[in-house]
């Protein structure tokens, strides 16, 4: 019987997309830009969490996005009437962003000019989670109208994430959704995770999530500066 020699594809793709992310990582913040990764089902709410936290902190910090579609400039379109920069990322069936095809947007922008860039991951809460994009903090969303039992069914992005977004809590009164249990759910994955309850629709509990974003960045400055990495 002739020998069997295995290769793990997906392991060399994980291993190749993580070093070339953790390259980003360390080229973004020679520039002191900031990195968001945001990843939602379809219909979560990423486009309009997106224009409200431009509208939140447009006067503050200078911000681009990185938009992720498998087809359309729909939401790059959106954005950009926002007064922001937008590169949008056609994937033409890929059901994710990976770290190559952020170094693609990247070279499209002028980070100069940029404190803070969101991407828009592609609409899907399995491949995103797995390839690493290069970003500072991963953060997804989950709306009220999908339901309390996601964090069953996809643990993985609920592990990974550094924010939990639970998204139309105007729609709580309506729902079967119990957001002690989801807590319970999500905590267990991921005890470290911060949770937000907002709804893009009436603005509620999006002061409190830009509060943390901007911490966040003003924390990943300092610690550069601290660390005296040149520019």
């Amino acid at each position: 019987m002739a020998d069997i020699r295995l290769i793990e594809i997906k392991e060399d793709i994980l291993s190749d997309n993580k070093n070339l992310a953790d390259e980003i990582r360390a080229m973004l913040q020679r520039h002191h830009v900031f990195l968001l990764n945001l990843m939602a089902s379809p219909g979560g709410g990423k486009t309009s969490l997106i224009v409200q936290t431009i509208r939140e902190l447009k006067d503050v910090f200078r911000i681009g996005v990185i938009e992720g579609d498998i087809d359309s400039v729909v939401d790059a379109e959106i954005v950009s009437r926002e007064g922001v920069p937008a590169v949008q990322l056609k994937t033409g069936g890929f059901c994710h962003l990976d770290a190559s095809m952020i170094d693609m947007a990247l070279k499209e922008m002028e980070l100069s000019n940029l404190d803070l860039i969101m991407i828009e991951n592609i609409g899907n809460l399995v491949c995103p989670a797995e390839f690493d994009t290069g970003a500072m903090k991963n953060v997804m969303i989950l709306s009220v109208p999908e339901g309390d039992d996601k964090p069953l069914k996809y643990p993985l992005m609920f592990s990974i994430c550094d924010v939990l977004l639970v998204n139309k809590i105007d729609y709580l009164s309506v729902a079967d959704f119990d957001m002690n249990v989801l807590k319970e759910r999500v905590f267990n994955l991921n005890p470290k995770i911060k949770i937000f309850e907002v709804s893009c629709k009436t603005g509620e509990g999006i002061h409190a999530w830009v509060r943390w974003l901007s911490d966040e960045m003003n924390a990943c400055v300092k610690n550069i500066l601290i660390n005296n990495e040149p520019l």
